[in-house]
């Protein structure tokens, strides 16, 4: 049963549009997804301003995933790494007791292209929020893959049909890519709390009702939770076991409104190390 249908909100990042599915007022996380951004899809130009890239930020509390379906992005962040992403791979990076990093959109720049995916937050449990920040990249050729009738998944991260990912979790979650042919029919995983799907293209249906692309569908706790393709479509599947309340302010998540104090102090006064290869500029922390 459908419990929530949420539509995408658009948010200028400084000439690149995003569309916000979480947090939304009724509904602020799914298990420990606490953001979800779809970037794109966009075209860009040869020779897009400066003003598109994310320049260096921090976080606290939180592990980002970022995964694409067109185009690539530079990472860059404190604890030295330098990776591009690039579509079907996945970038992990965990900011515990805090990291800083850049996303810059080089390639772009040089060639133009599409740029379409989403990323996501992922809130850590209490006992993990001030753990060492750390970043990870794999390639598609680590991601497990499945097929079945119509269905060709990739899990991204944590386990589900029998699978696990080796992209390293603090908490039991799924994030699985599915690719739909029409006609064919996707059942959610049943064994973790919180379930939702997000419609990447195409047209599903459900509990009687039909959605299309960028709607973000809840499920209530419990019971089936099917969705049937009357189109060719795509669909990111996520969900997992709450973690408990969290605050989110800007960049900063945590249990405690006086740890996010703390790092909004720290990032004021210039105390977080920004990315090795990325120092020169910064997103002061907003009024």
């Amino acid at each position: 049963m459908i419990d929530l249908v949420i539509e995408p909100r658009r948010r200028d990042l400084g000439g690149f549009e995003v569309g916000r599915l979480l947090p939304f007022a009724a509904r602020r996380m799914v298990g420990p997804f606490i953001f979800l951004d779809r970037m794109g899809p966009a075209g860009f130009a040869p020779g897009i301003p400066r003003s598109v890239d994310v320049r260096p930020h921090p976080h606290i509390g939180l592990s980002t995933l970022t995964y694409l379906f067109e185009g690539e992005i530079m990472h860059r962040d404190s604890v030295g790494s330098e990776q591009a992403i690039r579509p079907g791979e996945v970038n992990w990076m965990t900011a515990g007791r805090g990291i800083t990093h850049s996303e810059r959109f080089e390639h772009a720049r040089r060639e133009g292209g599409r740029m379409d995916g989403l990323q996501a937050w992922v809130a850590l449990p209490k006992e993990h929020e001030e753990t060492d920040p750390a970043f990870f990249h794999h390639g598609m050729d680590e991601l497990p893959e499945m097929s079945e009738k119509g269905v060709r998944r990739r899990l991204i991260a944590g386990e589900a049909h029998g699978a696990r990912s080796p992209v390293r979790t603090h908490s039991p979650l799924y994030y699985v890519h599915s690719t739909l042919d029409a006609g064919a029919r996707e059942q959610l995983p049943h064994d973790v709390a919180e379930r939702a799907a997000y419609v990447i293209e195409g047209e599903v249906e459900a509990d009687g009702q039909r959605f299309g692309a960028g709607q973000l569908l809840v499920f209530g706790k419990g019971g089936p939770a099917v969705l049937d393709a009357r189109t060719p479509a795509q669909l990111m599947l996520l969900g997992g076991d709450p973690v408990g309340e969290r605050f989110l302010e800007w960049n900063f998540v945590s249990s405690s409104k006086a740890r996010i104090e703390q790092a909004k102090a720290d990032w004021r006064a210039g105390r977080m190390k920004l990315p090795d290869l990325d120092h020169d500029e910064f997103i002061p922390l907003p009024a």
